[in-house]
């Protein structure tokens, strides 16, 4: 049977099955192998049905994580923010309703995923505001029973806002900075399902908020017998849009009732001061809500029918009005753009028509937004893919063109000086971007080129533009005459060392005041002044080393010095505002090495080794490899070193192996080069190749051990896996996590393939492990989310590999995690997954016999000569 006929009967089979195949995924843990180089490797007890690791995993994995700054608007505080890193089993539970593209909790109408459905929403555990000018603490109490959302700043910086979601309603509260002091919005039941339910406005005294509409009554009931088929047809027009995952998109009429229904939300401004709300206008399918700088208009987006059963919502038909809500109860509307319904977007492209509204962050009220016009499809070729439009308050003439982009339109960056922002482009066909100083009152005059260059490319990057937050709210470049400041990542072949630039708008000479050093990981945070045009010597930084744990930090610059290229040229010292403790003290013990070394083809690649504690230089340890393939259009930059040495070191998921014995292979470069019109052409030979040279650096240098060497990697790193065991013979076992193994079932492209499987079927067919499943004889472990709503790794594509290995005679274990998503959340979920790997590669590669010549795979593809 043809490849082709092969994939056309999956497809049948599939359709049948797709739902129904789910193999016990309750099965008896295998039980841990001792391990004598760890004291503690017995496995912990757990009550429930969930499997734990060993005690000495368990303390470091549940170590809490370091707390995440936000500077206030203001610059004169830093309030730290901790996550709860693993919610209970029973959070993640809590049922949801799909309804397209959201997972919606009936109970407290509240939101159950993150933004895209990688995982659950987040609750911080702690909030703590830090005073820049003495480091004195203020302590956040928060409310007791529920789960705290993301904070945020009024511009003035004397309060902030967030949500508090219990469980029957997600409530607004409000915190002073300056006591702690926390009160919540009596009557305030927010409602998140379309994000952005909470914007401050202008005057910084009020908040502008989606509720649940009173009165509501109870949801839509379902029928007890249907009302009619469900039905879709398509009248001859070419349309290929992304592959979504049936459950998460609206199926039938009860679920578009249920979506106008948790959809609703009456838009009302809260005073922070009195707690009284008024409300605005009336119940709608509000989607976005944005103030305009006069305090005066708001932008607002509503989505309306007719609904789609292929796409989400952000897809569905949106008026985009300006509302004039100078008198609440008489709210005057302008219409600025009646979109249809864009279900029929090529592939990486976007809609027609209007498009991405936003307020011009220096006038009272002007509307900026981009049109296509090559149709949206990066395939058509023109001189210019956009014009950009300004419509200024009363939004009564008709709209002004001030300019076309010769690629595709990606945002302005607005300068507080009202004739500089910085025009953003991207070429999708080429992986390049293009910076252009931008004044768009004149009419004249063209924009002045800043930067252009490779979206891959890391060293020569120049870092962005810092910002700060002008008092009626919007946030805008910080500039200081002709002056600008960018703060960069500061790749190098070192490792990452972030930077502080000074750019002078008319030269377009940088001098860098601040640079990390080699043996630190210090990023700029903010200045110290709010001002621009105050002193700028001091700012705040984020400083962290492999031994000491982050924390704020008080930068002065003092004199210019001689520097060799690319170092600071100015003098600087550092003081630490707050002092955070080591959570885990023991993983100091653990040591980590950037490791440089070439692919076949010459290509420059690198690593970050990890070695165990108590490892001893020349020892061959079992050794764990985990990589992310990523794309690139230029093989000068696929190389460049990412990521630093320098971070503080804590573990989670495969890292916590380290602690049984293993070195890992971390942060492992993977590209895959060429033309981005049909990089994965080659992608398998570019897999290997990646593999086998990674592999060989770290058996010569003499940590791997060549006989027990596994590999892992998460969603498109989960194909790498399987891929690798199944075309070469360098691992011993591999754990793929929630992966894609089968691209027919993501017809219209994946990754950054945008070809569809009619126009490169080989290519489909070449990259799916499923199809080669009768060579996978080395023993792979499964783990994916029973509730993963990411588009290409729905749980379909983990079952079917699971019986296609199970039927052709390999070794495989399939573990579903019940109610996880895309990103594994739950506590109990981890100690799971950890226990499950822990386990495999202890049978598997730690403890694996030497391998014989006729064991070893011979099904390596073609491999790279330089």
């Amino acid at each position: 049977m043809s490849n082709w006929k092969l994939l056309c009967s999956y497809l049948a089979v599939a359709l049948i099955v797709n739902g129904a195949l789910m193999p016990n995924a309750d099965a008896q843990t295998e039980s841990l192998l001792a391990n004598a180089t760890v004291p503690s490797a017995k496995p912990a007890e757990n009550a429930s049905g969930y499997s734990l690791p060993p005690e000495n995993i368990l303390k470091v994995m549940t170590a809490p994580s370091p707390p995440t700054p936000k500077v206030s608007p203001t610059n004169d505080a830093v309030l730290l923010v901790s996550w709860q890193d693993y919610p209970s089993i029973s959070r993640v539970a809590t049922p949801f309703l799909r309804l397209a593209g959201v997972r919606v909790e009936p109970k407290n109408h509240s939101k159950h995923d993150s933004p895209g459905g990688y995982g659950i929403t987040p609750c911080a555990s702690n909030y703590d505001v830090v005073r820049t000018a003495d480091g004195a603490t203020v302590h956040i109490a928060l409310p007791k029973g529920g789960c705290a959302g993301n904070p945020v700043w009024s511009a003035d910086g004397k309060q902030f806002a967030f949500t508090n979601t219990t469980a029957n309603s997600v409530e607004l509260w409000i915190a002073d900075a300056k006591t702690g002091a926390v009160r919540q919005v009596s009557g305030a039941q927010m409602n998140p399902m379309f994000d952005n339910e909470f914007e401050w406005m202008p005057d910084q005294k009020t908040l502008l908020v989606k509720l649940v509409p009173q009165g509501m009554g109870a949801p839509p009931a379902e029928s007890l017998k249907p009302v009619g088929p469900s039905i879709q047809e398509s009248k001859g027009e070419k349309g290929q849009s992304s592959t979504y995952e049936t459950r998460d998109t609206l199926t039938n009429k009860h679920d578009e009732d249920l979506f106008d229904y948790y959809g609703a939300s009456q838009i009302a401004l809260v005073d922070t001061a009195t707690a009284k709300i008024t409300n605005i206008g009336k119940p709608g399918n509000y989607d976005t809500i944005d103030p305009a700088p006069d305090g005066k208009h708001v932008l607002v987006t509503s989505i309306h029918k007719p609904y789609s059963y292929i796409t989400t919502y952000d897809r569905f038909p949106h008026e985009v009005e300006v509302w004039d809500v100078t008198n609440p109860s008489n709210v005057l509307k302008k219409t600025i753009a009646s979109l249809p319904l864009a279900d029929r977007v090529p592939i990486h492209g976007v809609p027609t028509g209007p498009r991405e509204h936003s307020w011009r962050a220096t006038d009272p009220a002007t509307l900026v937004w981009a049109e296509a016009l090559d149709g949206g499809d990066w395939n058509t070729k023109v001189p210019n893919r956009d014009k950009i439009m300004l419509l200024k308050a009363p939004f009564d003439a008709a709209p002004l063109e001030v300019t076309k982009t010769e690629q595709r339109y990606a945002g302005i960056d607005w300068s507080e000086k009202p004739n500089v922002a910085l025009l953003q482009e991207y070429d999708q066909n080429r992986h390049w971007r293009r910076t252009s100083i931008f004044d768009i009152d004149d009419r004249q005059g063209k924009p002045r080129l800043l930067w252009d260059l490779s979206t891959d490319e890391k060293y020569a990057h120049p870092g962005n533009p810092v910002h700060r937050q002008l008092a009626n709210g919007p946030r805008v470049i910080r500039q200081n005459g002709d002056t600008i400041y960018l703060a960069g990542t500061g790749a190098s072949t070192d490792g990452d060392r972030p930077f502080l630039d000074r750019l002078d708008l008319k030269s377009l000479k940088t001098q860098r005041l601040f640079r990390s050093d080699k043996n630190s990981l210090e990023r700029f945070l903010a200045f110290t002044t709010h001002d621009g045009k105050d002193d700028e010597q001091t700012f705040l930084t984020w400083f962290q080393s492999p031994v000491d744990p982050p924390n704020v930090y008080v930068r002065t610059l003092e004199k210019d010095v001689e520097a060799p290229a690319g170092e600071a040229t100015v003098s600087s010292t550092s003081v630490a505002l707050t002092h955070l403790p080591d959570p885990a003290p023991e993983v100091r013990a653990i040591k980590k090495r950037l490791v440089k070394y070439k692919r076949a083809d010459g290509m420059d690649l690198s690593f970050t080794l990890y070695t165990p504690p108590g490892y001893k230089e020349g020892t061959r340890v079992p050794t764990i490899l985990y990589a992310y393939p990523l794309d690139y259009a230029d093989a000068k930059v696929a190389g460049q070193v990412t990521g630093s040495q320098q971070t503080f070191t804590t573990l989670r998921q495969y890292k916590l192996l380290l602690l049984a014995g293993y070195a890992i292979i971390d942060n492992t470069s993977f590209p895959i080069v060429g033309d981005p019109k049909k990089a994965y052409d080659t992608y398998l030979e570019q897999l290997v190749a990646d593999a086998k040279a990674a592999v060989d650096e770290a058996v010569r240098i003499g940590v791997a051990d060549p006989e027990r060497i596994g590999v892992t990697g998460h969603s498109h790193g989960a194909l790498m896996t399987a891929n690798l065991i199944a075309h070469s013979d360098l691992f011993r076992a591999g754990v793929s996590t929630s992966g894609a193994y089968n691209k027919m079932l993501t017809p219209f492209g994946f990754q950054n393939e945008r070809r569809s499987i009619w126009d490169a079927r080989d290519v489909y067919l070449k990259v799916s492990p499923y199809f080669v499943a009768d060579k996978l004889k080395t023993p792979l472990l499964l783990v994916h989310g029973a509730e993963d709503a990411n588009p290409g790794t729905t749980p379909l594509q983990a079952t079917t590999l699971y019986e296609a290995v199970r039927g052709n005679g390999g070794t495989v274990r399939l573990v579903m995690l019940p109610h996880e998503p895309h990103w594994y959340t739950a506590l109990e979920s981890n100690e799971q997954l950890v226990s499950e790997m822990l386990s495999w590669f202890d049978k598997y590669v730690k403890d694996a016999a030497p391998r014989t010549a006729a064991n070893v795979s011979t099904s390596n593809p073609t491999t790279l000569e330089k």
